[in-house]
């Protein structure tokens, strides 16, 4: 098994607002759409040299419009809510997967410190796959 698993198979879930990635150390998963938009690797998002990290509100109901992949390494999203930069490499897609939970409660945890309250999604997931 490689220390830097990549992916074998990438599909998006559009009715579900889902991005479901399987890589080759035999792990798949599924990262809702707003996970990936709030914790972009773009400097737009984290701040530019770990300075000025912006939090992301409001993004419940964001879907990705295109994915393309860069090089060998990684893949970039386009949203449609206009944020297109950000290169989101294997490692770090691996390592979102992973820790899904983890991330998902940071971000919760800064948006209630921001005074923020997370609405509910307008869209609701299939009862089946899409």
């Amino acid at each position: 098994m490689s220390d830097n698993p990549r992916p074998t198979n990438i599909v998006l879930h559009r009715q579900s607002h889902t991005l479901e990635i399987s890589f080759d150390d035999g792990q798949t998963f599924t990262y809702p759409v707003e996970l990936l938009r709030v914790y972009s690797p773009s400097a737009e998002v984290r701040g530019h040299w770990g300075q000025g990290a912006k939090l992301q509100l409001d993004k419940q109901d964001v879907n990705i419009t295109d994915i393309t992949p860069v090089g060998q390494y990684a893949i970039k999203i386009a949203y449609d809510d206009g944020h297109d930069s950000g290169l989101y490499d294997w490692t770090y897609l691996h390592d979102l997967g992973r820790k899904q939970a983890l991330y998902w409660n940071q971000y919760l945890e800064r948006l209630h410190e921001a005074g923020h309250s997370r609405t509910p999604p307008s869209w609701q997931p299939p009862a089946g796959d899409d």
